[in-house]
């Protein structure tokens, strides 16, 4: 299941790269929340259209389609960072030192090597979109008012390059706590368990 985690920081090289790189994951689930909201409004302005003057916003669908893979994949290494993904901890949570880190740092390669796999087949795929010697640099388009769709499709090489860059930092974490037997590596997610989130939520609420 997917639970609360905090990460720790210092002054090391894993940790320096972690936050340059959290910093980067911000931005890009800001801009996730951003189409989330622009979509909203995109919503708002086309039933309006369509109720007030029987014109809905031309091209709704359209700029839906452009929207989608930034809010589906810009949020992807920032939850993978916060260790806010799915994930069955039923076995994981009952490890301890370096067996856990040994687990973690297979789990996370084996994401690794499909994140890899997935982003040049994503990039190749916005490679056959792009083109300069096209309109709009666009060997496609989108089915209604024609927006070029190579924007959309780089959003998924993007992200997935940056995840692939978050797995990278955690696994050289995992690694460290496993040769040097550390107990509290840095750059990476502890998960917490229940009590630990419900004390913290109620110092939230009681502020």
């Amino acid at each position: 299941m997917a639970v609360a985690s905090s990460v720790l920081v210092d002054n090391s090289f894993i940790s320096r790269t972690d936050q340059y790189l959290y910093k980067i994951e911000c931005k890009l689930a800001l801009l996730s929340g951003l189409a989330v909201f622009a979509l909203m409004m995109l919503a708002v302005i086309s039933v309006s259209g369509r109720h007030l003057i029987n014109q809905p916003l031309p091209g709704y669908v359209d700029w839906i389609e452009q929207a989608m893979p930034l809010i589906a994949f810009m949020g992807v290494a920032y939850t993978q960072r916060d260790g806010g993904h799915i994930r069955m901890d039923l076995i994981v949570s009952r490890l301890h030192g370096r067996a856990l880190w040994t687990v973690e740092f297979i789990t996370v390669f084996f994401i690794l090597l499909v994140m890899l796999l997935i982003t040049w087949g994503a990039w190749a795929h916005f490679v056959r979109s792009f083109d300069f010697a096209s309109p709009l640099w666009s060997r496609d388009s989108s089915m209604d008012i024609a927006l070029p769709l190579w924007p959309a499709k780089l959003m998924a090489p993007i992200a997935f390059g940056i995840l692939s860059l978050r797995c990278i930092v955690q696994m050289c974490a995992y690694g460290k706590a496993i040769i040097k037997k550390e107990t509290s590596p840095v750059g990476v997610p502890f998960i917490e368990d229940i009590a630990t989130q419900a004390a913290k939520e109620a110092d939230i609420v009681s502020r």
